[in-house]
């Protein structure tokens, strides 16, 4: 179910990057022309503060490193122009089997995701996405991700594998860019023992691994959260604190 060496070659430049919608709060605050950002420019803001972006900033940025390296791909998606939309791309291998790679739900590695390919089994894997087991199925045009926890817990995505054009995917990015959440979030893989995923939403925080979810002691200012995730992330602590500050004069419930 592996994805080849051209593919994850590509996938591998991503591996550090958080998933967050932190960056966007903070870009909007300069109240730019566009709210998506260009890759040109998401490259910029790494190299100057470590930040990177949503699903939308991934996926965009994902496809154009793909098609630098003359490997086919197209974005896939559900929800699109909804609050709860989400984006991530298919690469075509030159056998013309196809590949998930989701890098705005933070998964370790591309799925196999081609009912064609040899390599292709709905049997349950392990080594795809943190703190699950990963079983994929397929009905009519789409795919069905189940992700399996160490509770028991199952829970179910599906993908259309119809691809998303790019006026599309650039319309529903800019879409999510402008829509600012009362939530703050925050998702990356911390590379131990084995991948773990950690998670900031709302002001607490969480991992989850093969071992269960745990919950983390809830911090109490704004500056203690900056620092963690700084320590967790790379990124610019005045950033951080900046965009952490906004989010908390923002009126919300609590999640």
């Amino acid at each position: 179910m592996q994805a080849p060496k051209n593919i994850m070659n590509v996938w591998n430049q991503f591996k550090h990057f958080p998933m967050e919608t932190l960056t966007k709060v903070w870009y909007a605050k300069q109240k730019p022309l566009k709210y998506q950002r260009s890759v040109t420019l998401m490259k910029q803001h790494y190299k100057q503060h470590k930040i990177t972006g949503n699903c939308f900033d991934l996926a965009i940025w994902l496809l154009d490193e793909l098609n630098h390296n003359n490997i086919e791909a197209y974005a896939v998606g559900r929800n699109l122009f909804n609050e709860k939309a989400h984006i991530a791309v298919i690469a075509i291998d030159e056998n013309n089997y196809k590949y998930l790679c989701d890098l705005g739900d933070q998964w370790i590695q591309p799925i196999c995701v081609d009912i064609n390919s040899p390599l292709f089994h709905s049997e349950e894997c392990i080594g795809f996405f943190p703190g699950a087991k990963i079983q994929v199925q397929h009905q009519d045009n789409n795919v069905e991700i189940f992700y399996k926890r160490p509770s028991g817990k199952i829970s179910k995505q599906v993908f259309s594998l119809n691809p998303i054009d790019e006026n599309q995917l650039l319309e529903a990015a800019e879409f999510s860019q402008r829509l600012i959440k009362p939530y703050p979030l925050l998702e990356c893989r911390q590379y131990e023992n084995e991948v773990i995923h950690w998670e900031f939403y709302n002001f607490r925080s969480f991992s989850s691994s093969m071992k269960g979810l745990a919950e983390e002691d809830e911090l109490l200012t704004v500056r203690e959260w900056a620092t963690k995730i700084q320590e967790k992330t790379g990124y610019t602590y005045e950033i951080l604190l900046e965009v952490l500050s906004y989010y908390k004069q923002l009126p919300r419930e609590n999640s």
